[in-house]
């Protein structure tokens, strides 16, 4: 219809967060802009990981290629990512890591001069940017310090010795899964559940526990007091439509209608840890912008082309 508008104004409500989880709802939106959103998450939102190793000296029993894709998938901190340039659009350097606008050194040298097996890990790794280091998991493990010393790179026995330089880099997931932020994301529709009471009344207790235990996730239970089938938690359905066919199986159907919301939308979020599973969604919102953005301009560009024609393709240089 002219005129129509169908702009939205989604809207976030947080349930549950922690450093490296958060779960919530995202409403008055539709399909394509949570999966959007979730694929952004997955894939857009840049980190920054090592992306080139010079290994001097590897006397271990690991080759240096083993070694450098062991190093490139070690979790680094990466709050400053989003402010950091990609090394190919950087004009400061080339390339070799010495640029504080696009890449962060790293250096490791262990050797093992005892009997006893020397654990080379993520620890051991020297950078040149403190808020660029290795991600701690040691806390959210629950481990002493003296416990857990950071990721295994390589064992090392007496006499073996391992120098190294590494260049970390800004990137995405889409380039390789070692920039990926997120362990994982994952979005369901909100349930709507209806109970038809009127059918529920007509069955026995026997056939409403039948009923109840008849969903493989606790989504319904009975009242103690008035033996009535109550929703305890519509989430936990997870669209297996066992109740539905118990109900037809019963000879009831339409006993229980369910039906999903279709602009509501429940999220989980799981961080790797190199940034906060809440900074992580907000980075996300804020590339999604910049594309729906660039995509609007993309069309008042068609636009103007149409309104101008030769003389607007002109000057854009076409």
């Amino acid at each position: 219809m002219d005129g129509a508008s169908y702009q939205r104004f989604p809207k976030i409500k947080i349930r549950e967060m922690k450093d490296d989880y958060v779960k919530f709802e995202l409403r008055e939106t539709d399909a394509s802009m949570a999966n959007a959103l979730r694929r952004v998450m997955l894939v857009e939102v840049p980190t920054i990981a090592i992306d080139l190793v010079e290994i001097e000296v590897n006397s271990s029993v690991l080759n240096d290629e083993f070694i450098s894709h062991r190093l490139g998938l070690i979790p680094l901190t990466s709050e400053r990512a989003m402010n950091m340039r990609f090394s190919r659009d950087c004009d400061a350097c080339d390339g070799d890591g010495q640029c504080e606008f696009c890449s962060v050194e790293f250096h490791l040298r262990a050797k093992c001069m005892t009997d006893q097996t020397l654990d080379v890990t993520s620890k051991d790794l020297i950078s040149s940017d403190h808020t660029v280091v290795p991600v701690d998991f040691s806390d959210s493990a629950g481990f002493d310090s003296s416990e857990q010393r950071g990721i295994i790179i390589v064992k090392l026995r007496r006499g073996q010795e391992l120098r190294l330089r590494a260049i970390a880099r800004k990137g995405i997931g889409k380039d390789h899964a070692k920039w990926s932020p997120a362990a994982t994301v994952t979005f369901m529709y909100e349930p709507e559940i209806l109970i038809n009471e009127d059918l529920m009344e007509s069955l026995t207790l026997d056939e409403k526990r039948s009923f109840v235990e008849s969903s493989p996730t606790k989504v319904f239970d009975i009242n103690p007091h008035t033996h009535q089938v109550t929703v305890v938690d519509a989430e936990a359905y997870t669209y297996d439509e066992e109740v539905l066919k118990k109900a037809e199986s019963m000879g009831k159907p339409g006993l229980v209608e369910i039906c999903p919301k279709e602009d509501s939308f429940i999220f989980t979020v799981e961080s790797t840890g190199v940034i906060k599973a809440s900074q992580l969604v907000l980075n996300a919102i804020d590339i999604l912008k910049r594309k729906l953005d660039a995509v609007r301009l993309s069309e008042d560009t068609v636009e103007a082309d149409d309104q101008f024609g030769e003389l607007g393709a002109h000057m854009r240089g076409g």
